[in-house]
């Protein structure tokens, strides 16, 4: 008798899960210990704080973080870097969590459906907030590592946009997932390959042109950001703009 294909829940991590970037968080506790500077640091707030206000990502701040953060962790043992993802997780990322979000993955979890983050954060530290919140499990970006310490380099590419979609894919090739009849929750229209994937895409706290995108497809919206006064105001105005959207950027087109 063939197995029952799962239904799982995939969730982005940074505003979605979280208020702002997980990568600041790795930044702040690294900063901490001596591994950046007070002129990266201040870079990674700047980075933060726009992100948290507009909601959106900025792909050089993105790669420059990136590339500051493997550059820094070269030589570095991988269970220091652990050891420094728990006491993250304690002190920036258990406060930052968006509790409408857990709500909806405990949904999922009560339902005896998988839940997955799906992140463009080091797939240990993707992991480990998986774990600490009793979800399923991590697909993030993947260190390069050679006996037990970090090289410097990432394996494959950056966890990021169309690669989330790959790695989901390639995920339910292995665990036998039901992919139509999975869901998948993001707040950047970044991830629309990723919600693209699945049958059930949701957004959560989305950027503007997610937002245009949701409405023209009519899928759910959950947004738990202060100033949502405001964004019911100009929702109207966003339901008339997402019939011509697709039009005016690649990323609202629904793909064939």
């Amino acid at each position: 008798m063939a197995l029952q294909s799962k239904r799982v829940a995939f969730f982005d991590i940074d505003n979605t899960l979280i208020r702002g970037s997980s990568l600041y968080f790795l930044s702040k506790g690294m900063y901490q210990r001596g591994f950046f500077n007070k002129r990266d640091i201040f870079a990674f707030v700047l980075a933060n704080l726009r992100y948290q206000l507009v909601g959106e990502r900025n792909q050089d701040e993105v790669d420059r973080i990136q590339s500051a953060a493997l550059r820094v962790v070269k030589g570095h043992d991988v269970q220091e870097l652990l050891d420094m993802g728990n006491d993250v997780y304690d002190k920036y990322v258990s406060p930052a969590l968006w509790q409408g979000t857990l709500e909806i993955a405990q949904e999922h979890l009560s339902r005896n459906e998988e839940v997955w983050l799906v992140s463009a954060t080091p797939a240990e530290i993707a992991n480990l907030i998986a774990k600490r919140l009793g979800f399923t499990g991590a697909l993030g970006t993947c260190a390069e590592e050679i006996n037990g310490e970090y090289t410097g380099k990432i394996i494959g590419k950056l966890l990021h946009g169309s690669e989330k979609a790959r790695a989901i894919k390639s995920l339910a090739e292995k665990e036998n997932i039901d992919l139509v009849n999975s869901y998948a929750y993001s707040d950047s229209h970044n991830d629309i390959p990723l919600l693209e994937a699945v049958g059930k895409p949701c957004v959560i706290n989305p950027d503007t042109l997610l937002r245009i995108r949701a409405a023209k497809d009519s899928w759910p919206i959950y947004d738990f950001r202060r100033g949502r006064w405001f964004k019911t105001l100009i929702a109207p105005v966003i339901n008339r703009a997402a019939a011509i959207a697709g039009g005016l950027h690649p990323a609202l087109r629904r793909r064939k």
